[in-house]
């Protein structure tokens, strides 16, 4: 089953693919959906028209998740790219939901920054609340997956020890344009992903190289945390970053970044300028 979120005249809707077509759903987005504790008794949302998948507007595909929490180090290519070790444990750091946006929006290239870096991610998105789970609860919590860009602001981010800085702009995260459940993708063991800038292969890995798995991420964040239908979870990103390259590269606007996971889809986000106060 694939889901989305899209926005209509009358606000943001649920929707499933059918063909090539979303039929709206009864809930204000798939993170509501999956709160209901039953999504498949959902029904079609009255009176609402059918979208064609190709003209669709697509929200971030959870709009308000209650959490999320990204993996810092977790390919080994980008590990051994930014000159640290094998973690013992997964490095963890947490986002807000005004940093969401959907997989065809435009990324406006924020004006404080000069460092705009890019991350091809594997989204993991929770369906039923799990909490101390074992790896098979943990496993089982998990609604399906989605592509997802951890868009970095680099200077931001060094100024101190800690990451959020550079983690936290306002709508630098594309993540869609579906939730593909778990069924569908063998839990996403090994699947392409891939991150290109104008056309150019940025980054590319499989899924399979993973450190720490996604049941193994949601079961250690749930030793902590409870995590609850529709939260969502960054499991790191693969060699490739501008960042680490030479000399380092970064995004520009008028650039076209493009986010894809093998069985899941692709984001299309141009980059534009910031739109800054007068």
């Amino acid at each position: 089953m694939r889901l989305a979120t899209i926005r209509t005249a009358a606000g943001t809707t649920a929707a499933q693919l059918d063909g090539d077509t979303l039929i709206p759903l009864d809930a204000a987005d798939v993170g509501a959906l999956l709160a209901s504790g039953d999504a498949s008794s959902v029904g079609v949302r009255a009176g609402a028209a059918i979208v064609p998948a190709a003209e669709a507007d697509f929200a971030p595909v959870v709009t308000n998740p209650s959490k999320i929490i990204c993996v810092g180090l977790n390919y080994r290519t980008h590990i051994i790219e930014t000159g640290r070790e094998l973690p013992e444990y997964p490095t963890l750091f947490a986002k807000f939901a005004e940093t969401l946006m959907g997989a065809n929006d435009d990324l406006a290239i924020p004006a404080v920054s000069e460092r705009v870096d890019w991350e091809v991610e594997l989204a993991v998105i929770i369906g039923t609340p799990v909490y101390r789970a074992s790896a098979a609860q943990a496993r089982a919590a998990i609604a399906g997956y989605a592509a997802s860009n951890d868009v970095s602001m680099r200077d931001w981010q060094r100024r101190t020890l800690q990451w959020l800085a550079g983690k936290m702009f306002s709508r630098t995260t594309p993540v869609g344009p579906y939730l593909v459940t778990a069924d569908e993708v063998d839990h996403a063991a090994d699947l392409e992903i891939r991150c290109e800038v104008d056309g150019q292969l940025m980054q590319q890995a499989r899924t399979s190289d993973l450190l720490f798995k996604p049941a193994d991420v949601v079961a250690y964040v749930s030793t902590a945390i409870t995590l609850n239908p529709g939260d969502l979870l960054l499991t790191g990103t693969t060699g490739g970053v501008g960042d680490a390259r030479k000399p380092p590269v970064y995004l520009k606007p008028g650039q076209v970044l493009r986010t894809s996971v093998e069985g899941l889809g692709e984001c299309l986000n141009h980059c534009v300028p910031e739109k800054t106060a007068q």
